[in-house]
């Protein structure tokens, strides 16, 4: 897994993965499914935060990362690893997750900080007072944006016209509680996935994707997800805490 994590050699990869959703105690795989996509994701854009955030700890004995994630009992859940002594690409061999007294007990206190995503929190809420400038043409007429439209809709000639108005019922219900719009990281920068009810008013079939320009007057809708891609997108900054971005079976 160097291509990932560069330096750490995880062993026996999925069996370390099955380790880590054990102690975080949280449901990471799509339903009807157990390949943990949904934290293999998490824990690969985890890790390239924090390198870009000069946040991995490496020493001449052992290396550790924040995984962001937490205990049962809300304890920090780090990655510990020490030498490779067995030698190979790697530097380092993953010897487990671990909390900040289990590190404690191996006499370690510098203890390194999580991912950042909140520099500009502002960004993580929905601002009902901007225009949405949505791209029609990547959204209606790319042939994979097109796939995830719903089946009993995606040939119908007036599509647009009820993109157009399940976006501005979309408007309605985030103003009215803004826990609706959910962020995601993607590129750098802070997005917002908003709910898009495009056959039932009240069952949401896709996620727009948003982001506000830099001058804070309006926002770029580039594309639409599936609800299973916003999950995914949107668990890197946290589980999402809204009704409508949840995995269900």
């Amino acid at each position: 897994m160097g291509d990932l994590y560069n330096d750490i050699y995880f062993g026996d990869i999925n069996q370390r993965y099955e380790e880590l959703a054990d102690i975080s105690k949280e449901e990471w795989s799509m339903p009807g499914k157990n390949d943990k996509s949904i934290l293999k994701n998490y824990l690969k854009y985890t890790y390239k935060k924090l390198e870009e955030e000069s946040k991995v700890i490496n020493t001449d004995s052992y290396g550790i990362f924040n995984t962001g994630l937490f205990t049962e009992y809300y304890e920090p859940i780090f990655a510990y690893s020490e030498v490779n002594k067995a030698g190979g690409n790697q530097k380092y061999y993953l010897k487990g997750f671990m909390t900040p007294y289990d590190l404690g007990e191996k006499g370690i206190d510098n203890l390194p900080e999580r991912a950042n995503y909140f520099e500009y929190p502002e960004l993580l809420v929905f601002d009902a007072k901007c225009l949405i400038n949505v791209q029609y043409k990547h959204i209606l007429s790319d042939e994979e944006n097109l796939k995830r439209m719903p089946a009993n809709i995606k040939s119908f000639k007036n599509l647009q016209h009820i993109l157009c108005g399940a976006i501005e019922a979309m408007k309605k219900k985030v103003s009215a509680n803004y826990k609706i719009a959910v962020p995601q990281y993607f590129n750098g920068k802070i997005q917002l996935l908003l709910p898009l009810c495009l056959v039932d008013p009240d069952v949401p079939d896709l996620a727009l994707v948003v982001t506000k320009n830099q001058a804070g007057n309006y926002y770029q809708g580039h594309t639409c997800l599936t609800l299973e891609m916003a999950y995914n997108n949107a668990r890197l900054i946290a589980k999402p805490d809204s009704n409508w971005l949840q995995l269900k079976g």
